[in-house]
């Protein structure tokens, strides 16, 4: 804390700004209790239908897989339909996210389903994400025992599935819509956005996938 206080003492200073200014303390809470909302594209401001086409567009464009089911009572099934696909073991990870552990994974009897963070050595696992973002086909992942970030960046297959009704059309959509839900005082640790699988072109320009975690992202939309 002493090193925090420092820091700040030094900006303070430079600010010549007053530790006991009321007037500088009102501005900052008020902008704390309300965010300011920036310009915000139109480009993904669509009724539900056009926008989740918008969302599958962008998504495949940038290299992941889309799926649609009814509803997450066919997850199993869409999930043991991609493992075949693929040639992929019939095991997967998934969190503590109740969506998941109440699929009836038993349906598919040979599918072997583990709990709990990944230690690296799952080639798939399944999430579930707060949301995604039609302009960009991106998804939005919440860090937590109920969808671990290791499920995110470990294995080489990652599914996720997230509910149509969730396909926001911009990212400050998606925003407020967390602070909504979860309050400041129960933000996750980290929210991830996640856009297609890892890829890197780094090395000359040779666009690589799996570069910096999974090499494939299949996205399962609910509903």
């Amino acid at each position: 804390m002493q090193g925090r206080a420092a820091i700040l003492l030094k900006i303070r200073s430079a600010l010549k700004a007053s530790p006991h200014d009321s007037e500088r303390q009102s501005v900052a809470s008020a902008r704390l209790d309300t965010p300011p909302v920036g310009i915000i594209p139109a480009r993904g401001q669509l009724p539900l239908d056009e926008r989740i086409a918008l969302f599958t567009q962008m998504a495949e464009k940038y290299s992941a897989s889309v799926a649609r089911i009814d509803s997450l009572d066919t997850l199993p099934a869409a999930v043991s339909t991609y493992l075949k696909s693929r040639n992929l073991p019939a095991s997967i990870r998934i969190g503590a996210d109740p969506r998941l552990t109440t699929a009836p994974w038993s349906r598919e009897g040979t599918l072997d389903v583990r709990h709990g963070a990944s230690d690296g050595h799952d080639l798939t696992a399944v999430s579930h994400a707060f949301g995604g973002i039609a302009e960009s086909g991106t998804l939005a992942l919440l860090s937590g025992p109920e969808n671990p970030v290791t499920l995110t960046f470990l294995p080489e297959h990652h599914i996720v599935a997230v509910n149509t009704a969730d396909i926001a059309g911009d990212i400050e959509t998606i925003w407020a819509r967390l602070r909504e839900a979860k309050g400041k005082s129960t933000m996750p640790r980290t929210v991830n956005f996640v856009t297609g699988p890892s890829r890197s072109g780094d090395i000359e320009q040779t666009l690589l996938l799996g570069a910096h975690g999974p090499r494939a992202l299949h996205i399962l939309l609910v509903g």
